[in-house]
Protein backbone atom coordinates (compact mmCIF):
# COMPACT_ATOMS: atom_id res chain seq x y z
CA UNK A 1 0.00 0.00 0.00
CA UNK A 2 1.04 3.47 -1.19
CA UNK A 3 1.47 6.09 1.58
CA UNK A 4 2.91 8.99 2.63
CA UNK A 5 3.01 10.72 5.90
CA UNK A 6 3.37 14.33 7.09
CA UNK A 7 4.83 14.79 10.71
CA UNK A 8 6.46 17.73 12.91
CA UNK A 9 2.94 19.83 12.88
CA UNK A 10 2.04 22.12 15.81
CA UNK A 11 2.04 25.38 17.31
CA UNK A 12 4.74 27.98 16.97
CA UNK A 13 5.39 31.91 17.78
CA UNK A 14 5.83 34.18 15.14
CA UNK A 15 9.71 33.86 14.70
CA UNK A 16 10.03 30.26 15.26
CA UNK A 17 10.68 27.43 13.45
CA UNK A 18 9.51 23.88 12.44
CA UNK A 19 10.66 20.88 10.44
CA UNK A 20 7.95 18.53 8.70
CA UNK A 21 8.99 15.17 7.67
CA UNK A 22 6.96 13.14 5.20
CA UNK A 23 7.54 9.32 5.30
CA UNK A 24 7.23 7.18 2.53
CA UNK A 25 5.18 3.35 2.99
CA UNK A 26 4.84 0.84 1.13
CA UNK A 27 7.37 2.13 -1.61
CA UNK A 28 10.69 3.76 -2.01
CA UNK A 29 11.22 7.53 -2.85
CA UNK A 30 14.12 7.13 -4.48
CA UNK A 31 12.60 7.51 -8.23
CA UNK A 32 10.07 10.69 -6.96
CA UNK A 33 9.97 14.35 -6.93
CA UNK A 34 8.36 15.07 -4.09
CA UNK A 35 6.28 18.20 -3.15
CA UNK A 36 5.20 20.57 -0.26
CA UNK A 37 2.01 21.90 -0.82
CA UNK A 38 -0.61 24.12 1.72
CA UNK A 39 -3.64 25.60 2.32
CA UNK A 40 -4.94 28.19 4.66
CA UNK A 41 -8.64 28.82 5.17
CA UNK A 42 -10.36 30.81 2.51
CA UNK A 43 -7.72 30.24 0.09
CA UNK A 44 -6.54 28.31 -2.67
CA UNK A 45 -4.21 24.98 -2.09
CA UNK A 46 -0.39 26.45 -2.49
CA UNK A 47 2.37 24.83 -4.04
CA UNK A 48 5.10 26.24 -2.15
CA UNK A 49 8.32 23.40 -2.67
CA UNK A 50 9.70 20.77 -4.36
CA UNK A 51 12.98 18.87 -4.91
CA UNK A 52 13.77 16.06 -7.31
CA UNK A 53 14.49 12.61 -6.87
CA UNK A 54 18.22 12.77 -6.30
CA UNK A 55 18.14 16.11 -4.65
CA UNK A 56 19.93 17.91 -6.84
CA UNK A 57 17.01 20.54 -7.94
CA UNK A 58 14.78 22.12 -5.70
CA UNK A 59 12.71 25.16 -6.34
CA UNK A 60 10.76 27.13 -3.82
CA UNK A 61 7.12 29.65 -3.66
CA UNK A 62 8.48 33.47 -3.65
CA UNK A 63 6.38 33.15 -0.29
CA UNK A 64 8.71 31.25 1.78
CA UNK A 65 12.02 31.24 -0.69
CA UNK A 66 15.08 32.43 1.54
CA UNK A 67 12.78 31.02 4.78
CA UNK A 68 11.92 27.68 4.23
CA UNK A 69 14.66 24.52 2.83
CA UNK A 70 13.26 21.24 1.60
CA UNK A 71 16.03 18.50 1.94
CA UNK A 72 15.73 14.43 1.56
CA UNK A 73 17.17 11.40 2.83
CA UNK A 74 16.64 8.71 0.20
CA UNK A 75 18.33 6.34 2.67
CA UNK A 76 15.44 7.23 5.39
CA UNK A 77 12.99 7.38 2.68
CA UNK A 78 12.20 10.72 4.37
CA UNK A 79 11.34 14.11 3.00
CA UNK A 80 12.05 17.29 5.14
CA UNK A 81 10.65 21.09 5.33
CA UNK A 82 12.46 22.85 7.47
CA UNK A 83 10.32 26.26 8.05
CA UNK A 84 12.27 29.44 9.40
CA UNK A 85 11.43 32.74 10.19
CA UNK A 86 7.66 31.67 10.87
CA UNK A 87 4.88 34.24 10.15
CA UNK A 88 1.21 34.07 11.37
CA UNK A 89 0.52 34.23 7.61
CA UNK A 90 2.26 30.96 7.15
CA UNK A 91 -0.30 29.48 9.15
CA UNK A 92 -1.92 26.26 7.02
CA UNK A 93 -2.79 22.39 6.75
CA UNK A 94 0.81 21.70 4.89
CA UNK A 95 0.72 18.44 2.75
CA UNK A 96 3.67 16.66 0.84
CA UNK A 97 2.71 14.49 -2.52
CA UNK A 98 5.06 12.09 -4.49
CA UNK A 99 5.32 13.07 -8.49
CA UNK A 100 4.99 10.35 -11.34
CA UNK A 101 8.63 11.37 -12.37
CA UNK A 102 12.08 12.44 -11.30
CA UNK A 103 12.14 16.05 -11.85
CA UNK A 104 9.51 18.83 -10.67
CA UNK A 105 7.16 19.15 -13.44
CA UNK A 106 3.53 19.89 -11.22
CA UNK A 107 2.53 16.32 -11.71
CA UNK A 108 1.71 14.67 -8.34
CA UNK A 109 0.20 11.00 -7.89
CA UNK A 110 0.32 10.49 -3.85
CA UNK A 111 -0.68 12.64 -1.64
CA UNK A 112 0.05 12.99 2.51
CA UNK A 113 -3.06 13.47 5.20
CA UNK A 114 -1.23 16.71 6.10
CA UNK A 115 -0.61 17.72 9.58
CA UNK A 116 -1.48 21.15 10.86
CA UNK A 117 0.70 24.21 11.16
CA UNK A 118 -0.29 27.20 13.34
CA UNK A 119 1.54 30.17 13.77
CA UNK A 120 0.37 32.80 16.94
CA UNK A 121 1.62 34.37 19.98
Amino acid sequence: QLQLVESGGGLVQPGGSLRLSCAASGFTLDYYAIGWFRQAPGKEREEISCISSSGASTKYANSVKGRFTISRDNAKNTVYLQMNSLKPEDTAVYYCAASLGRLCIGSYNYWGQGTQVTVSS
